[in-house]
C-alpha cells in the first residue's frame, strides 16, 4: 500500500495552476545589478538642454579654484559642460548635444553640492558611478538646544573621529559632518544605514549601539543558513533609561475661610500718595524728576565701574624675613647654666679631696 501511494503523481495546487516555469530567471542572476548605460541606448542624445546651479560658502572659493581644471576634465568625460562664478559664488553644471545619458546630469548635480559641502574633489567625483549614490541630511533642526546640538555632533564623529571611521568601515560609505549637514557618499544600502545612524544620534542615541548591530548584522550575513530567518534574536536590544528628575515638594497652603486681601488700583495707591490731586503738568513734572534721578544714579554706577579699572591695586609690601634659626641653634639659657654650675661643683669636690692626703702626710 505505501508503494502504491509514492508512485501516485503529487497533485498539483489550484493556487499555482497557472504559473508556469520562466527559463531566463533562475537564482543566478542578479536583479539588483545596474546594466552600464552607453551610447548606443540613446544614440539621438537628448532634445534640450538640463542645467543645475548651486551656492558655495565664501571660505570654499580658494580650493574650488584650484580644483576647478580637475572637475571640467571629469565632467568632459561624460559630455557635459560646468561653469564657477565667483562673483556670485555658484557653480553650474548643464548637459550638451553629444549628453546620452539622461541620468547623468543628476549625478553632477550631486557632485556640485559635495563640492559645496566641503567634500574633497577626490571623493565627490566617485558619485559619477553608476553603483554609487550621495545623501546629504540636515541635522541643524533636530535639535533646538545649540550646546546639546554641539554635544550630539561630536558624539557622532567621536574621540579623534574613531567613530565616524567605524561608521565608514561598516557602511563603506564617506562621511563628512559639516556645519548643519551630514555629507554622505557610498551605496545605496550603505546610505540608508547612516541616515538611520545619523538620526538616531540626533534623538540622543549612542553611535555606538547602532555600530554594534552592523558588526552582528555583518557576521550574521557571512552564514548561508541564516538567509531566511529572522536575525531578531542575535541583534542586540538595548533599553533607553530616561533619567527621572527630582519633583520639587510643593508646599500646601494653609487653608484659610477668608479671601485673600484686595490689592490696591492704580487711583488708590495716587490718593495716598497725593498724586492724585496734582495737576496735569505737575505730574509730569514729577515723572521726569523721576526719570532725571534714575539716569543720574544709573550714570553715577557707570562711571564707577569704567574708574574702577583705573585704579591701581594694592600692592603688597615686601616683609623683612628674619633669618629662621632651627632648633638645633636653639639654646635653652636655664639648662646651660644648671650645665656649667654642676661642672663647677664637681671642680671643687675634686681639688678638696686632692689637697686632704697632702695635710695628712704633712702631721706625719
Amino acid at each position: 500500500m505505501a508503494d502504491e501511494d509514492q508512485q501516485q503523481p503529487k497533485e498539483k495546487s489550484k493556487k499555482n495552476k497557472f504559473r508556469r516555469d520562466k527559463p531566463w530567471d533562475h537564482e543566478g542572476i542578479d536583479h539588483w545589478k545596474i546594466d552600464a548605460f552607453s551610447a548606443e541606448h540613446n544614440p539621438h542624445g537628448l532634445v534640450e538642454e538640463s542645467s543645475f546651479a548651486t551656492l558655495f560658502p565664501k571660505y570654499r572659493e580658494k580650493y574650488l579654484k584650484e580644483v576647478w581644471p580637475l572637475v571640467e576634465k571629469e565632467l568632459k568625460e561624460h559630455n557635459l559642460k560646468c561653469q564657477l562664478d565667483l562673483v556670485e559664488g555658484s557653480m553650474t553644471v548643464s548637459t550638451t548635444r553629444k549628453t546620452f545619458d539622461p541620468y547623468v546630469i543628476i549625478k553632477a548635480r550631486d557632485m556640485i553640492k559635495l563640492l559645496a559641502r566641503s567634500v574633497p574633489f577626490e571623493q565627490a567625483q566617485r558619485v559619477l558611478q553608476d553603483e554609487m549614490a550621495c545623501d546629504i541630511i540636515k541635522i541643524g533642526s533636530l535639535v533646538r538646544n545649540k550646546e546639546r546640538f554641539v554635544k550630539r555632533r561630536q558624539r557622532l564623529l567621536g574621540p579623534n573621529g574613531a567613530t565616524l571611521k567605524a561608521l565608514e568601515l561598516l557602511t563603506q560609505c564617506y562621511i563628512m559632518v559639516q556645519g548643519n549637514t551630514v555629507s554622505a557618499l557610498g551605496p545605496y544600502k550603505g546610505l540608508k544605514q547612516v541616515r538611520k545612524v545619523v538620526e538616531d544620534t540626533m534623538k540622543n542615541v549612542h553611535p555606538i549601539y547602532n555600530i554594534k548591530t552592523l558588526m552582528v548584522k555583518r557576521e550574521l550575513a557571512k552564514d548561508p543558513n541564516l538567509k531566511n530567518e529572522s536575525w531578531d534574536r542575535f541583534l542586540p536590544k538595548f533599553n533607553s533609561k530616561s533619567v527621572k528628575k527630582k519633583k520639587k515638594a510643593i508646599k500646601k497652603k494653609t487653608y484659610t475661610p477668608f479671601p485673600p486681601q484686595q490689592q490696591e488700583s492704580k487711583i488708590d495707591k495716587q490718593l495716598a500718595s497725593g498724586e492724585f490731586f496734582l495737576k496735569d503738568h505737575e505730574r509730569k513734572l514729577k515723572k521726569q524728576e523721576e526719570r532725571k534721578a534714575k539716569q543720574a544714579e544709573a550714570t553715577s554706577k557707570r562711571i564707577a565701574a569704567r574708574e574702577q579699572a583705573f585704579v591701581p591695586p594694592v600692592e603688597d609690601t615686601p616683609k623683612k624675613s628674619k633669618p629662621k634659626t632651627s632648633e638645633s641653634d636653639k639654646i635653652d639659657l636655664d639648662a646651660f647654666k644648671k650645665k656649667v654650675k654642676s661642672a663647677q661643683k664637681r671642680k671643687r669636690i675634686h681639688t678638696m679631696t686632692d689637697k686632704q692626703p697632702k695635710k695628712r702626710k704633712e702631721k706625719r
